[in-house]
């Protein structure tokens, strides 16, 4: 047998052999996204609120409209599944009022850090709406989906944040163990209740 030809053989035993590395992937589907998404979401590593370190992403020009102290139905869809959970937050001016990602719990392995888990907020505190959402260790084939509420706020363009926390991960650069999805969402405010005073106003 020729070098050339037992070294294609050795190549493919060892694709068979050696696992691929496990990517999570999630799009987002309610409400739109701020960024053009391929069919797996893509780009989404980059925080706050997706792109890459290569590719920030083509904006999508997509504003999403909302009543203030109401429901907003969030739905995300795992392309490449990850155990894991969701959060939600909003920022009323811009994205750099967007929480860190969580804190992880990490474990050390022969490939570096690997997450175990993150810290999930309870109750949770401004600006996150939810968190702990969708947990799940096997992998789901329909959208997961829910409804958080809005504080009842006047804003032009708030941004929204869905990221994914994915656990049994390695370090994911950028974005550590988390992936990332915006969208811009105007609120106007319900008349008939309260504005909700410990939101910061728009600037």
């Amino acid at each position: 047998m020729k070098a050339s030809t037992r070294l294609a053989v050795a190549s493919a035993i060892l694709v068979l052999i050696v696992p691929a590395a496990t990517q999570a992937h999630f799009t987002l589907l309610e409400p739109a996204s701020w960024l053009i998404e391929d069919a797996r979401g893509d780009p989404q590593k980059s925080g706050p609120c997706g792109g890459t370190n290569t590719d920030y992403g083509r904006p999508s020009y997509i504003v999403n409209h909302a009543v203030g102290g109401s429901k907003l139905h969030v739905k995300v869809q795992e392309t490449i599944y990850h155990p894991g959970h969701y959060r939600v937050a909003l920022a009323v001016s811009s994205p750099a009022e967007l929480p860190l990602d969580p804190k992880a719990t990490t474990k050390d392995t022969d490939r570096g850090p690997q997450s175990v888990s993150a810290e999930i907020q309870n109750p949770v505190q401004i600006p996150v709406l939810a968190d702990g959402l969708f947990v799940h260790t096997a992998k789901v084939e329909t959208p997961f989906e829910t409804d958080v509420i809005l504080p009842n706020i006047n804003c032009k363009r708030c941004m929204v944040q869905v990221i994914q926390f994915m656990e049994q991960h390695g370090v994911n650069n950028p974005g550590m163990f988390s992936y990332h999805h915006c969208a811009a969402l105007q609120i106007t405010a319900d008349s008939k209740k309260p504005i909700d005073a410990a939101w910061p106003k728009e600037r």
